[in-house]
């Protein structure tokens, strides 16, 4: 074969969400995110949702016992240095999904995704203590701040990255702010804070532009980049996405 028709092989991501029909988030955004940013993508899916882009019915849970024979199949032949994961029914859930992974050199990406935009509560109860043991497991976590104050107990988002930035990496997502809207942060457990603020802060919704932001950067990370670096592509590719038309459903390029 000659060098001109070699390719390189890309590096396995796995992602572990729900599936979306509209395609907007969960496994179907996830894919085209990881496709653009030139990683083999591949999906288990944790429930089956009853939404379109801005209306969310419901969602019909997969049982972890089938979660994890998902993921089983497909860790006998790839090897997945991160795994990115999204909507669950419960913490346990994602206890037991974590000890099912079977390479212990995994890294995860978790997008806690406790509410849905169209205002669908997934998650009536978090237990903080097993939020802290969860994290001692994850690599990076990536909540707005309303679930950053939700997982830490803190009333002010600031404060509850800074706590759970003792366990694992937090990227703060900004886009629900009050006070500094769009402007991101990454908390590292090294006890450092990088702020990211956006090249252009969009007024156009997105329906599932939190998936794609967390894709992105487990897409980066899988590409051999930084944790810093890997945030901020994350985050001008995220912008891109906001920006890319006036429809809830965004494009991705």
């Amino acid at each position: 074969m000659t060098k001109k028709n070699m390719t390189k092989t890309r590096p396995y991501v796995l992602s572990i969400v729900g599936f979306d029909p509209s395609g907007g988030a969960g496994v179907l955004a996830d894919i085209k995110t990881f496709e653009q940013h030139k990683v083999q993508g591949m999906s288990v899916v944790t429930g089956l949702t009853f939404q379109n882009d801005s209306e969310f019915d419901g969602v019909k849970w997969i049982e972890t016992n089938e979660i994890i024979k998902q993921i089983e199949v497909l860790t006998r032949k790839f090897k997945f240095q991160f795994v990115k994961v999204g909507m669950l029914e419960s913490l346990e859930s994602l206890e037991k999904i974590i000890s099912g992974i079977q390479n212990p050199e995994s890294r995860i990406v978790w997008d806690p995704i406790i509410r849905a935009s169209a205002g669908f509560e997934i998650h009536k109860f978090i237990d903080k203590k097993k939020v802290i043991d969860i994290c001692k497991s994850i690599f990076l976590i990536t909540p707005n701040t309303d679930e950053i104050k939700i997982l830490s107990g803190e009333s002010d988002e600031m404060k509850g990255a800074k706590e759970l930035s003792k366990y694992c990496n937090v990227f703060l997502k900004g886009g629900h702010s009050e006070k500094q809207k769009g402007k991101d942060y990454l908390f590292t457990t090294e006890g450092k804070v990088f702020p990211f603020r956006a090249k252009h802060i969009s007024e156009n919704r997105k329906h599932g532009s939190g998936c794609v932001l967390s894709s992105a950067i487990t897409a980066s990370l899988a590409n051999g980049l930084s944790l810093q670096r890997s945030c901020l592509k994350g985050k001008d590719y995220v912008t891109k996405f906001l920006t890319s038309n006036k429809t809830l459903l965004g494009y991705h390029k």
